[in-house]
């Protein structure tokens, strides 16, 4: 197994004028591009992490109760163990890719594929729903959300702000992703331990509203919060960008999901115990609404409308630059359209243009069809999706624990442990995303067998060419 910084031996050689950079290079040596300690990375994880979902899905959730909690709680072991796994394989393999370098390296290039294609599908949905969240919190500030027409070009703008800032250069990615993550921290912490002075239990309402069983409850609600939690992998789709990146992608992934979880719990908490049940469940802004509750009158509400905006923008910042990783190091070995490939200023600019493209384009189909819960509807998408690599970069792990390939016998029960939960969470959020869900996911996920066979096709062809230009004729 090679454990490198360089391009495989099955990487295509790129041409002079479109060079790539090796995973272990920092972007194209500018003066724009440059690579993440452990802070940046760390913000990375937590940025992207702590995005939307924090500050839209207590009213998200509150339709199944306070059990909803037990769900945090679960997921939150879940999500850890999760990094730990994702930690251990970049330690293993610190190249830009994350879960497509893990499953290819294991199972070959259809496993790998289907990672990277998923993953991909995954972080162009995410951020039509991050913004269709983030107008929720605009709509507090400036009145967005009247009509379709200006909710949906708002939606828009949010999306674009974020990829002009990754054209600019991995250096300023870096910069809005520090000030973001540290700005979004104020409303949360207000929120988070402001609000447990302000708890009043009868607010809570029932432990399960949602008139199924608490079982059925737990995985329905988990489903949605799967939406928190992603990002978790972060530092891994990027180890690239990350200096001295077997130790600190590991070290970021585990602080960063730990501090969110944190937050998360607390903040999720408070909301719940501010803000009365059934106003809740109807609310576009709940931590907004929870800040009100409080301090009384609108002054908080706003100010923590404006942070919750900033941290939305700062997570479009940090999906952006994930879309284009994963299809930048499948389109090296070949697996993706070649295009994908190319970078300026340490960034993949073709799969940023591509992915803000779709996600503006699915953005625009769920406000211009009318289509009620949009935000909750690409939630669940994103949680089948994501189990897809998550899953292959598990299998690959265990791969790994069992063929008994360059593993730490001292480790062996304790990464045996992780990765069995894991593999369990995983597999779990997949059944839990719903019948809709992996139906409208499958749909998306399927379309790339198209698309990997034309592409095996074309690959298969060029490295026959040669071959058959040096034969001799009949």
């Amino acid at each position: 197994m090679h454990v490198t910084g360089t391009v495989p031996p099955s990487a295509p050689a790129p041409s002079e004028s479109h060079a790539v950079p090796t995973a272990g290079t920092p972007g194209d040596g500018s003066r724009h591009a440059r690579r993440f300690g452990l802070p940046v990375a760390t913000a990375l994880v937590m940025g992207n992490i702590i995005g939307g979902g924090i500050f839209l899905l207590p009213a998200s959730i509150a339709p199944y109760g306070t059990v909803s909690l037990v769900a945090f709680a679960v997921l939150t072991v879940g999500a850890i163990a999760l990094a730990l796994v994702f930690g251990r394989l970049a330690a293993r393999d610190p190249r830009t890719g994350g879960p497509y370098v893990y499953a290819r390296e294991a199972f070959g290039d259809f496993a790998g594929f289907l990672a990277a294609w998923a993953y991909w599908i995954t972080t162009w949905v995410s951020n039509a729903a991050l913004a269709v969240a983030a107008v929720g919190y605009l709509n507090v500030l400036v009145p967005v959300g009247g009509h379709r027409w200006t909710a949906c070009l708002a939606a828009l703008a949010l999306q674009w702000l974020p990829a002009l800032a990754n054209f600019a250069g991995t250096r300023y990615v870096g910069a809005v992703q520090l000030v973001s993550t540290v700005l979004k921290f104020v409303p949360l912490l207000l929120v988070a331990v402001g609000g447990l002075f302000f708890f009043d239990p009868s607010r809570l309402g029932p432990f399960n509203a949602s008139g199924h069983s608490a079982v059925g409850a737990v995985s329905a609600s988990a489903a949605l919060l799967l939406f928190s939690y992603l990002g978790v992998e972060s530092a891994a789709v990027s180890a690239g960008e990350v200096r001295n990146a077997r130790r600190n992608v590991g070290r970021a992934t585990v602080i960063g999901t730990a501090g969110a979880a944190l937050v998360y719990l607390l903040g999720t908490l408070s909301v719940f115990g501010t803000v009365a049940h059934d106003r809740l469940m109807t609310s576009t802004a709940p931590f907004s609404d929870a800040v009100n509750t409080m301090f009384g009158g609108g002054w908080g509400g706003t100010a923590v409308a404006l942070a919750a905006l900033v941290s939305m923008t700062g997570c479009l910042n940090g999906w952006t630059l994930l879309s284009a990783q994963t299809p930048y190091a499948a389109a090296r070995d070949g697996l993706f359209p070649a295009a994908f490939a190319r970078r300026r200023r340490g960034v993949p600019t073709v799969g940023v243009a591509v992915t803000v493209v779709l996600s503006s384009l699915l953005t625009a189909y769920n406000y211009l069809s009318g289509s009620a819960k949009v935000f909750d509807v690409l939630v669940l998408v994103t949680t089948f999706t994501a189990t897809v690599p998550y899953l292959l970069a598990t299998a690959a792990q265990l791969f790994h624990l069992v063929s008994g390939r360059s593993v730490d016998r001292a480790r062996l029960v304790r990464d045996s442990v992780i990765t069995a939960t894991a593999a369990a969470f995983s597999l779990w959020l997949m059944a839990g995303a719903g019948y809709a869900a992996v139906y409208q996911g499958a749909l998306f996920l399927f379309a790339g067998v198209i698309v990997y066979a034309v592409l095996a096709a074309r690959r298969q062809r060029r490295s026959a060419e040669p071959a058959e230009a040096v034969s001799p004729a009949p």
